[in-house]
């Protein structure tokens, strides 16, 4: 097992599922008022070929929407997000003492790689009721034309329509399915790597997790982050393409197998990474910022 490595060692109970739930959401803020700009370009890319690359992109939509269209549907994960990151830390903290507990270890005391990983797919599986909605509103009034072309007077109208289309199931919550299986694999990848970084500095320099400054903590939370969309993004593509898809006749995807074929007949391998490159610009500051929040906040709750 090697040295232990202290936690923050809170107490157990609902004081401390409220601390991980008011923390992530303070973390989840931060990813958005940092991330949302990074992320209409994402979409962009991975839901349209008009552009040669992030920077045209960028260029375009700046040039033709202006400077307020990168914050563009921002209302809705600015809420929702707050509310998927808080959900996120506090089923990933929840899975972890369970596994204290089941092998019998004091609190604080690493765990073994493979469950900081299920732990991390808990937290997966858990923010999806939550992540697939907001994401799919999110996505819908990124990728909608600008001007008289609009379709969504905003987040109510987006939620309006979309039920309207298929119900609450087909409607709504289309794009469910792929995004269960990005978030358990995201989640999992990048609370086993934050967490194998930061128990690696503690063993190595000798202290408990806590004193580890927050500029340390902001940098391993930066490359979770990549290991995070490494790990993820080729079903983070299939669900932007479900998600922009159009209802009825104009449907072209039936089903998360037949946008994977599609995907793979359009394109490639290429095909399954597009975009990935203004992604990983974007995690490194959206991923240290919300590690480096949760986990100051964390401490500032003591």
């Amino acid at each position: 097992m090697g040295a232990p490595v202290v936690e923050l060692d809170p107490p157990k109970g609902p004081s401390q599922a409220v601390k991980d739930l008011f923390s992530g959401a303070m973390g989840g803020i931060a990813q958005v008022l940092i991330g949302q700009p990074f992320d209409i370009v994402k979409v962009r890319l991975q839901t349209t070929t008009q552009y040669a690359g992030a920077l045209d992109a960028a260029r375009s939509i700046y040039r033709n929407e202006g400077a307020a269209a990168f914050y563009k549907g921002t209302l809705t994960p600015l809420i929702g997000i707050g509310a998927c990151v808080s959900v996120q830390f506090a089923a990933f903290h929840s899975a972890r003492r369970w596994f204290e507990a089941r092998n019998g270890t004091k609190p604080g005391e690493r765990l073994a790689y493979s469950q900081y990983y299920a732990a991390g797919a808990f937290a997966g599986v858990a923010n999806t009721v939550l992540s697939s909605p907001i994401e799919h509103i999110r996505i819908r009034l990124q990728s909608q034309p600008h001007g008289a072309g609009r379709l969504y007077a905003g987040p109510v109208d987006c939620v309006r329509k979309l039920v309207a289309h298929q119900g609450v199931l087909g409607g709504l919550y289309r794009g469910t399915s792929v995004t269960l299986l990005r978030e358990a694999t995201a989640y999992g990848a990048w609370f086993t790597a934050f967490e194998w970084m930061m128990n690696n500095d503690a063993r190595r320099t000798g202290v408990d997790r806590k004193d580890i400054p927050g500029w340390k903590i902001a940098m391993y939370g930066g490359l979770a982050g990549e290991f995070l969309w490494l790990a993820s993004y080729p079903f983070d593509v299939i669900k932007s393409k479900m998600q922009t898809d159009g209802f009825g006749a104009d449907q072209k995807f039936k089903s998360m197998r037949h946008c994977f074929a599609s995907t793979w007949k359009a394109g490639g391998v290429g095909g399954f990474w597009k975009g990935i490159g203004p992604t990983l610009l974007r995690a490194m500051p959206v991923s240290a910022g919300t590690f480096a929040v949760v986990e100051m906040t964390m401490r500032a709750l003591g």
